[in-house]
Formats: structure tokens, sequence, C-alpha cells
């Protein structure tokens, strides 16, 4: 990106676009980080299954401010958010209510399988719909980058959803949030990562958009 005002003003042109990169993964990532930290200060170890429910409380209240401060700071809330808060918040719900913590464990299963069967479906009809869920996100891209992105982010997803159904029947719970919480998130960045050079290869400028080329989905 360049002008008649040089590199600094192309930087500063660019500098809201990073910080609302980190914002919006902050506001992402801190609802769940804050069920873990919240699971963890209550205690598991006397009673996990109350400790799970008062995490999912925490879950729920922290997902909705987030909302929140996304409308209010970025003015605007991203459809992966939305759809993220209707699922914590259903399935926060019958977990509270039951007491029972299977359903706020099999919550991402259904994230997960419902972006991927979205972005499967817009590739049949030739739509890449990665592109409308991350917001037009990689500016630059051809159209083929976009398709190749949405068919590695579909197979990513099932991927996912697939782990997590695995890891709730072998795990305990302590062990399920943990590897949720650290373990997705990082495995989502790296994955995120080994994305750009094809993206590169199909019109991406990592000077002005690398922060954007490795932003993940909602974690939560």
């Amino acid at each position: 990106m360049t002008d008649a005002n040089g590199p600094a003003a192309a930087t500063a042109a660019t500098s809201p676009k990073k910080k609302n990169g980190l914002l919006s993964f902050a506001l992402d990532f801190g609802p769940l980080l804050l069920f873990f930290l919240s699971y963890k200060l209550f205690d598991p170890g006397d009673n996990p299954v109350s400790a799970a429910i008062y995490g999912t409380g925490v879950f729920m209240a922290a997902i909705v401010v987030a909302l929140i401060l996304s409308k209010t700071l970025l003015g605007k809330i991203s459809p992966m958010l939305w759809l993220s808060a209707i699922l914590v918040i259903g399935f926060g719900g019958l977990t509270i209510y039951f007491g029972d913590p299977s359903f706020i464990q099999h919550k991402p299963t259904g994230i997960y399988a419902l972006f991927a069967i979205t972005i499967f479906a817009g590739l049949m009809r030739g739509k890449p719909a990665i592109r409308y869920l991350l917001e037009y996100a990689f500016e630059g891209l051809s159209h083929e980058g976009w398709m190749k992105l949405s068919r590695n982010w579909a197979l990513f997803f099932t991927f996912l959803a697939i782990a997590n159904e695995a890891i709730v029947a072998a795990f305990d719970f302590d062990t399920w949030l943990t590897l949720k919480v650290w373990g997705v998130t990082a495995l989502s960045v790296i994955f995120a990562m080994a994305n750009v050079p094809m993206l590169m290869r199909h019109g991406l400028k990592v000077d002005d958009d690398v922060e954007e080329a490795v932003e993940v989905p909602p974690q939560g």
C-alpha cells in the first residue's frame, strides 16, 4: 500500500486495522480464558461438576460482555462471534439447568460442524463462504485464493469437530478444558499461519495483511 505521503502514511493507515485485529482476537478469546480461569479458581478438585457449572455461568456472562464491547469498540459484531455467543448461551443454559457439564463440552462440536457445513455448502455453489464469515478480511485475495482458503478451513473445522468429540470421550472435564483453551487455540493459529504462503500466491500482500491472514475464528 503506497501513496503520495510515502511509507509512514501507509503504516499509519494500516495501524487501526492491526489494532482492530488484536482487539477482535481478545474479544473472541477472552470469554474462553475467563471460563478456564473461573473453573480453576473454583478449585475443581473439591467438586468438579460444581466448578464446571460455575465456569459455564462466567463463560455465558463473558460472551455477552464481548458482544457489547465488540459493538461499542468495533462498531460491529462478526457473524462468527454471533454464532459462538448463541451456542455458548444455549449449551451453557442446558449445562446449568441439568447440572451436566457435558452440554458445554459438546458446544464446540456444534460450532465447528456448523462452520464446516456452511463453508462446504458455499464451495458446492462456487462461493467462498469463509470470505463472508471473516468479513472480507484479506484484501487483494483472488477468488481462487478464497476458494482454497475456504476448503482448507472447512477441512480443519471438520477435524476439530471430530477431535473435540474424541477428547470429550477420552478425558475428564479438566483435561478437555485445558486442551480446548490452549491446544485448540495454538493449533488454530499454527494452521492459519500455514495458509499464508498460499494466500500470498493468490494476491495477499503480507506487508498490509499478514495480521489478518493469521486471524483465527472465535475459540468459544
